[in-house]
């Protein structure tokens, strides 16, 4: 299973509001029905909590690490996107957070899946 424990955070660097988007180019997982590969790409879009606030950020080796171990795991599209949201919320409780996952098209279909936390505002959910 993926492994949370490997996400690191630190210190948000203000306390004024500032947004962080990461993107993962080269995201894997199996699919649980055939055990062929998916590939995809992962975008994480958040606001941290202010400094004083108690706020983090995640620590971008760590991430890509933990996005490394989903690579072998048998996992369909909504569970990783969900997966990656609850962790990252865990870890960081964001003022909100957008997770969304890009995959290739298998069959002629492509999907692109959303889960968010808190309120995230309408110029960010793209």
């Amino acid at each position: 299973m993926p492994d949370p424990s490997l996400l690191e955070s630190f210190p948000t660097p203000t306390d004024s509001p500032f947004v962080i988007e990461h993107v993962a180019e080269e995201f894997s997982s199996v699919c649980p029905v055939t055990g062929h590969p998916d590939f995809g790409s992962i975008t994480i879009r958040f606001e941290p909590r202010p400094n004083g606030a108690g706020g983090t950020c995640v620590e971008l080796k760590s991430l890509k690490l933990y996005l490394q171990s989903f690579r072998n795991e048998g996992i369909y599209y909504e569970a990783v996107t969900n997966r990656i949201r609850d962790d990252l919320d865990a870890l960081m409780n964001p003022n909100w957070l957008l997770v969304r996952s890009d995959w290739r098209g298998r069959g002629g279909i492509r999907s692109t899946i959303r889960a968010t936390s808190g309120t995230v505002p309408d110029i960010w959910q793209g």
